[in-house]
């Protein structure tokens, strides 16, 4: 079975905490990231949450280059996303990427939360990586 798939499985299996293959815990949201021709990508990507908002990030393992469903980020308006819960549930949320200052200090939250997203600095070549506010 694909990783992502079954990392999309477990969390919608398990009231959205993931610990196999990878102990995400409750730290993932699914993305239904629109693709061109009208298709969708289920993304499950690591998020922060403040309040009504999930913040993602590109980080594609520390790629020098942006994953693909960054550019689907950059031209939606607006996603379904999957959060945890009992039951996992589906929100629609508004997306903005995050720059300047505010980047800056939520990409030092993602590395506070788990220092492999530091390592992914050493081999990015440089780029920064795009954040996402997902906001219900």
């Amino acid at each position: 079975m694909d990783f992502n798939q079954q990392i999309i499985d477990t969390f919608r299996a398990n009231g959205g905490e993931v610990n196999e293959p990878m102990s995400f815990g409750k730290s993932l949201v699914l993305v239904h990231v629109p693709k061109k021709g009208d298709t969708i990508r289920v993304a499950p990507l690591a998020s922060i949450q403040d309040d009504d908002a999930w913040y993602v990030v590109g980080s594609s393992g520390g790629s020098p280059r942006d994953p693909a469903w960054v550019f689907g980020l950059r031209r939606a308006e607006q996603v379904d996303i999957e959060v945890p819960g009992d039951p996992v549930r589906t929100v629609r949320a508004t997306v903005e990427e995050v720059t300047g200052n505010e980047r800056d200090a939520m990409w030092e939250r993602f590395k506070q939360r788990s220092p492999g997203f530091a390592e992914y600095e050493k081999t990015a070549e440089g780029r920064a990586f795009p954040i996402f506010r997902l906001s219900a």
